[in-house]
């Protein structure tokens, strides 16, 4: 889907398919940069984190390995609620294992510092973050990331993993929406 087929949803598109896989690819290098020769276990937070997730691990030049974890604290509205659930666990024993939390954005950063506590319990030999999107001026909690794509404005973003009512997820790009379609 692009972005003539919801031209009259939008006020703008922030980020293009192009731009955006530039970027990816950039993270990816820093990331077997950083790795070299040791595994890493990507952690995708579902849902948003899918595209971010995919296009990730194929940018990247060396063997990982992948789990998903689904927590929320969104409802359908366009702010976090503040209250961490987990919908579905890891499958993966996290003990001694380097993890990388492949997020597609941090707003407030209550769950994910929620989230990197709750696998840091879990023995990992390390744990950091990878994010395409960050709102420095949304956050609530100081969170160390290590890899951020893009810095935006504290506004609502959807395409590319990221929806409203869980709309717009399929976008090849992302952008924010004309006030009319959520207010």
């Amino acid at each position: 889907m692009d972005s003539q087929d919801v031209q009259a949803d939008l006020k703008h598109v922030l980020f293009t398919k192009e731009q955006i896989q530039t970027r990816v690819a950039e993270l990816a290098a820093q990331i077997d940069a950083d790795y070299q020769d040791r595994d890493v276990l990507l952690v995708g937070v579902l849902k948003g984190a899918v595209m971010v997730m995919a296009d990730l691990s194929r940018a990247l030049h060396s063997h990982v390995t992948m789990d998903w974890m689904a927590v929320s604290s969104y409802g359908s509205g366009t702010q976090s609620s503040g209250v961490v659930r987990i919908l579905k666990d890891l499958e993966t024993d996290l003990m001694g294992k380097h993890v990388l939390i492949v997020e597609d954005i941090i707003d407030s950063g209550l769950t994910l510092s929620w989230l990197r506590a709750n696998l840091m319990s879990r023995g990992p030999a390390s744990v950091e973050i990878c994010t395409l999107l960050r709102k420095p001026d949304a956050a609530k909690v100081e969170i160390d990331v290590k890899y951020v794509g893009y810095e935006i404005p504290n506004e609502f973003v959807v395409g590319y993993g990221l929806d409203f009512a869980e709309k717009y997820r399929n976008l090849d790009f992302i952008g924010t929406l004309a006030p009319h379609i959520y207010e």
